[in-house]
């Protein structure tokens, strides 16, 4: 119900708009013709004209900026309230429940872990909302060391598996260049973990009909390293293709219900790969034809490697020489 009565304010602003820069345009237009013998009369007002209309105009694109802005403002804090709210109701449940009955050892122990599951969650909602207000204010660059990237790509494979609960016939790794420094990049360790398990937890999400992820690691040349995460999900439409990685923008779903987030996962992706030289960009052949999200990231120099430790040879020593006596 709000959604469609602030797309009538969008319809009627932008209507509103058009409709004052035909009546600016007709008022100047015949003014200019009325009186196009008088030189400066008609070159100030062309000026005026032009000066009504585009105002009108931008205010018409400011307003409906707006609208679209407050939109997403209160689309993310129904999803943040949602998911804080959830883990601490079941939080509050579980431990209502311990207080008041006595619970048998085996599922007091199953209510510890659901409790540690939903603070686990908790947490990660948190730092997602932290990282991506991080990420917004482009604070300085954080260090960065060279990194194995296949290496972390299987950390975080693992990590997804066993957070949602998955095998290895879900989520399919691939890494098409097995030479580890054909994988290597330069950047900064948790920045790197935090955008592969945002990229594998939003295919997992809009995968609802069956988790079916192919993950390919590969160096196509010798400046970048590319991640492919590709699903089999719900698919993008392609004017939403490029939308996805906006901050709190999620993709819109006919027929089903709103996959749960932030809305923060793709931008905070798009922030990292930027902020390490690199790119994200997403494909998809339509609703319900999957997705496929690309991170390509550059791949470092000779001269931005350290050194390599060099073998210093033994030098003899007096004890490895013993002196002979008479």
């Amino acid at each position: 119900m709000r959604i469609s009565s602030r797309r009538k304010a969008i319809a009627f602003f932008l209507t509103f708009g058009v409709c004052l820069a035909a009546v600016a345009f007709a008022v100047g237009s015949g003014w200019i013709i009325l009186n196009w013998r008088e030189g400066i009369k008609v070159f100030l007002g062309i000026i005026f004209f032009g000066a009504i209309t585009t105002g009108l105009v931008l205010n018409t694109i400011f307003l409906v900026r707006e609208i679209r802005r407050n939109e997403q403002h209160d689309s993310f804090i129904n999803a943040v309230t949602h998911e804080l709210k959830t883990p601490i109701a079941s939080i509050r449940l579980y431990l209502e429940t311990l207080q008041r009955r006595d619970v048998a050892e085996a599922q007091r122990r199953e209510f510890y872990q659901l409790m540690l599951v939903d603070t686990e969650r908790l947490m990660a909602t948190v730092e997602q909302v932290l990282k991506a207000g991080a990420l917004a204010q482009k604070k300085a660059k954080s260090q960065r060391i060279p990194i194995d990237f296949d290496a972390v790509v299987r950390e975080c494979v693992e990590l997804a598996r066993v957070r949602h609960h998955l095998g290895a016939e879900n989520i399919d790794y691939q890494n098409q260049s097995p030479a580890a420094q054909t994988a290597q990049v330069l950047a900064d360790p948790e920045d790197l973990h935090t955008a592969v398990t945002n990229l594998l937890d939003n295919a997992v999400k809009y995968s609802p009909d069956g988790i079916r992820i192919a993950v390919e690691l590969d160096a196509p040349d010798d400046a970048h390293v590319v991640l492919r995460v590709r699903d089999r999900g719900v698919g993008i439409a392609q004017n939403e293709l490029k939308r996805i990685f906006k901050r709190f923008y999620r993709v819109r779903q006919r027929g089903r219900a709103r996959v749960k987030g932030t809305g923060l996962g793709l931008f905070i992706v798009r922030a990292i790969a930027r902020n390490h030289g690199g790119r994200v960009f997403a494909e998809s052949e339509g609703a319900g034809k999957g997705t496929t999200v690309t991170l390509e990231l550059p791949r470092p120099s000779p001269r931005e490697l350290p050194p390599e430790p060099r073998l210093e040879s033994a030098k003899p020593t007096e004890s490895s020489h013993p002196k002979r006596t008479a």
